[in-house]
């Protein structure tokens, strides 16, 4: 699954800031974000007249957020309104080229090509846990493609993810989100795991989560997930670039993008797991889209420049400010 995604920079965010300050545009975009409305739509849904509807639209129009059309209505032609971008993202780093792109990969969570649990080990849809608790051939079930949540004690699990940048592209910086948290029996708020990312064999870092979060049901949990279970994890991004490796802004390690020996066209793997002489071996949860508090499966993100690729119509291929379909 990709997304249309819209990156801007420092200077150039001005106007989108300004345009984000109105709580009545923010309140449209949610509106958008489940479906193309008309400007009546709008009007009835936010308590505002149409002429006001109508003056928001605009200004989000112009600047890139939203896109309108006319469309044969009921009574007439009415006026369409829709998402331009699925996300944004602002950057303050130092732009390196007017060709900078963006490509995004969202991966469901059981769609992984390799795993190595132990107990305690699990995983879980909207509906139920799939094949049995603590079972580590459960990981192995035809179902597993539709987890929305996963643990283990011990081990990792690994992504292969597709690259369709064709020749003449260069990756700049990759970055790994994930919603993502300690494992333990039931749960625990203290009890740390250090969690260790690996790209293309080559270990980027490790990230020490705090714990195993409950006490709290997590926003998108299924009404059937019991109270006392993990609940809900910290969103984090481990990043690289031509300086070294992040997590979340902050330096893990010196691993450079070149180091992980990425190549337009060729498979990305990803790895995450808890690394056996670890100092705190404790584990992880990793939520899908449909658990936890965050709505997104496993993102990854490469930032790139140039302008060759391998064409595939639903491939999303967003430059800053360009069109998105």
């Amino acid at each position: 699954m990709r997304a249309h995604i819209l990156e801007v920079h420092g200077a150039d965010s001005i106007e989108l800031f300004k345009a984000l300050s109105s709580e009545t545009r923010v309140r449209m975009l949610e509106l958008l974000a489940q479906g193309e409305r008309n400007i009546n739509e709008l009007g009835q849904a936010l308590g505002i007249s149409q002429p006001a509807v109508t003056k928001h639209a605009q200004l989000l129009e112009q600047i890139g957020l939203i896109k309108t059309e006319y469309k044969p209505g009921v009574q007439g032609m009415q006026k369409r309104c829709r998402l331009a971008y699925d996300r944004f993202i602002i950057s303050f780093e130092p732009t390196h080229s007017v060709e900078d792109r963006v490509e995004e990969i969202a991966m469901p969570i059981g769609l992984y090509t390799l795993v190595n649990p132990t107990p305690t080990c699990g995983l879980a849809n909207r509906e139920r846990i799939i094949g049995f608790l603590d079972d580590p051939q459960s990981f192995f079930e035809p179902e597993r493609a539709t987890a929305q949540l996963l643990w283990m004690a011990e081990g990792f699990v690994e992504y292969v993810f597709p690259c369709t940048l064709g020749a003449g592209t260069e990756i700049r910086r990759l970055e790994l989100l994930m919603e993502i948290c300690s494992e333990a029996p039931n749960h625990d708020n203290n009890y740390p795991s250090d969690i260790t990312v690996w790209i293309n064999g080559v270990e980027i870092g490790t990230w020490t989560s705090p714990g195993d979060f409950g006490g709290r049901r997590g926003r998108l949990n299924p009404p059937w997930w019991n109270d006392y279970m993990t609940q809900y994890g910290m969103l984090k991004i481990w990043s690289v670039d031509a300086e070294g490796s992040y997590v979340d802004g902050t330096p893990v390690s010196e691993t450079t993008i070149a180091d992980l020996m990425l190549a337009p066209h060729h498979p990305i793997t990803v790895r995450i797991g808890v690394k056996p002489d670890a100092e705190h071996v404790g584990g992880f949860n990793l939520f899908g889209r449909g658990f936890g508090n965050y709505e997104q499966d496993l993102v990854l993100r490469l930032h790139y420049v140039g302008k060759e690729r391998v064409s595939r119509p639903e491939t999303a291929l967003v430059q800053e400010g360009g069109e998105n379909r």
